[in-house]
């Protein structure tokens, strides 16, 4: 066997072993990076961020964001653990913070985590379920693995198709791990592409339903959304999504599977 075939059967060995599943929503995704390799890096680039904003602790809108995400958190780790999944969680060092910026609308969550609220999006939130909208979507990025996958994606491009070694070449990796998470702006650290949004869409909804706020007010709050632009320039929270309208109608098709999981909730607080 020639050495190409050798490369091509090896790629494609690589790329059915690393083959990640969506465990809500059933996208598979390329995904060879361990958190182990990924989370120290993006620990410290959220430090990072942190230090070059304001960080308001203390205040009703900081424990509104520290409350609801804790809540998603929960309602995520208990479902993971109820389908014996746990361990994609592992090294995972959960952080809620309210970021001051009012003319940023904003929220992102790293992996392993780390979120970030910016008070420019609370307006637009209005109230809980609004802000678990928010949360929900942005802490389905991390569970759902898309900036593994995105670094992942990356690294094989870079290589040009070839494997080098097993995707062990830990200097390679951290290379493409750094460039996907500059902190220059501190506003967005990572963009996902339009199935990941999707991806995280649908997710988002059903662990906000699973922690027990109505999934019916997320196509709500992104037609407030939509709103908020006056015909001004796309927030930053929408660079990169799908058609608004597209992606309301999508979240009304999954209605009814998200109000199973909200219902649930419900009856189980009985």
């Amino acid at each position: 066997m020639n050495s190409k075939k050798c490369l091509l059967l090896s790629l494609v060995s690589l790329l059915t072993v690393a083959c990640a599943t969506n465990p809500l929503t059933g996208r598979k995704s390329l995904n060879f990076v361990s958190n182990s390799q990924l989370l120290p890096s993006s620990f410290q680039q959220y430090q990072e961020v942190l230090s070059s904003n304001k960080i308001i602790t203390g205040t009703p809108q900081a424990k509104q964001v520290e409350e609801v995400g804790n809540r998603i958190r929960k309602a995520a780790e208990t479902y993971y653990k109820s389908i014996g999944k746990s361990s994609a969680l592992d090294g995972y060092q959960w952080q809620f913070v309210l970021i001051d910026d009012s003319k940023t609308a904003n929220a992102w969550c790293m992996p392993g985590g780390k979120v970030a609220v910016y008070t420019g999006i609370l307006s637009i939130c209005k109230d809980d379920a609004g802000l678990a909208v928010v949360l929900g979507h942005e802490i389905a990025h991390a569970l759902a693995g898309h900036g593994a996958e995105k670094i992942s994606q990356s690294y094989i491009s870079e290589l040009g198709g070839q494997v080098l070694g097993g995707v062990t070449n830990n200097q390679a990796l951290r290379q493409v791990i750094n460039q996907y998470y500059p902190v220059a702006s501190g506003i967005t650290l990572l963009r996902y592409g339009r199935k990941q949004e999707t991806d995280a869409d649908e997710m988002g909804l059903y662990i906000m339903a699973m922690a027990g706020y109505d999934p019916r007010q997320a196509p709500i709050f992104w037609q407030r959304m939509i709103e908020s632009t006056g015909g001004s320039n796309t927030p930053e929270f929408l660079s990169t999504h799908p058609n608004p309208e597209n992606r309301i109608a999508d979240l009304n098709r999954i209605m009814p599977k998200a109000l199973q999981f909200y219902q649930s909730y419900h009856t189980n607080k009985l």
